[in-house]
């Protein structure tokens, strides 16, 4: 089960500069879509770098080219959220233009537009789970597992024809975004493997709670 894709969640109209841009323009542009910043261009859309409000404190009378923050940090569309998210959080940044194979922009993403998939809702992950990774992708029907979920925390409860599935089940479970942890309460009718290999887990009350990676949540 995969995450979502940066191409995905990106504005592919993106407000965008070239390195010869008055920053006195690029200004009336910020204020004019009311953002923050903007990629800067080359003659090939290619991204040279990023200007931003704050680039534009220091002097008007220069170029973009002449106060942008370069080399530019940028993304894949094929990329996950995850990995975006992450890599605003390390290089600090608000924004990545989002680039293709060849490099030239094909849209842009911000901190808030990767904070809405964290904070997806739970009957959106309930849905996803049930429909996408337990019929879908692992053939098992609604009446076999009671899914429930509440602030990101799911609980698969039910038996399963195979041991087996068990593990597949909770590990597709907390790979899917916006989920923070997975509590596990399945049983199967036959044990088709020697020794049941599950995440790793702590019980209580005879549930086994298994969280997984926590992702890097980006701040507005």
């Amino acid at each position: 089960m995969k995450h979502a894709k940066v191409g995905f969640l990106m504005t592919d109209e993106v407000v965008s500069v070239v390195g010869r841009t008055p920053c006195a323009d690029v200004a009336a542009l910020l204020v004019e879509h009311d953002i923050s910043g903007v990629p800067v261009l080359d003659a090939d859309e290619r991204v040279l770098g990023v200007i931003s409000r704050a680039d534009l404190l220091v002097q008007d009378d220069l170029a973009a080219q002449d106060l942008m923050t370069a080399p530019a940090v940028t993304v894949h569309a094929e990329q996950t959220v995850t990995e975006a998210a992450r890599l605003i959080a390390r290089r600090g940044v608000s924004r990545l233009p989002v680039v293709d194979e060849e490099d030239p922009l094909v849209g842009i993403v911000t901190r808030r537009d990767l904070l809405r998939v964290f904070l997806r809702p739970d009957h959106e992950i309930r849905r996803v789970l049930v429909e996408d990774v337990l019929a879908d992708t692992m053939g098992i029907g609604a009446d076999a597992v009671g899914v429930r979920v509440v602030d990101g925390v799911v609980t698969l409860d039910g038996r399963l024809s195979k041991s087996s599935q068990i593990p597949v089940a909770l590990r597709l479970a907390g790979q899917l975004d916006g989920v923070v942890a997975v509590i596990d309460r399945l049983t199967a009718h036959s044990n088709d493997t020697r020794t049941r290999t599950a995440p790793p887990a702590s019980r209580s009350g005879g549930a086994c709670a298994w969280s997984p990676s926590r992702k890097s949540s980006p701040t507005t």
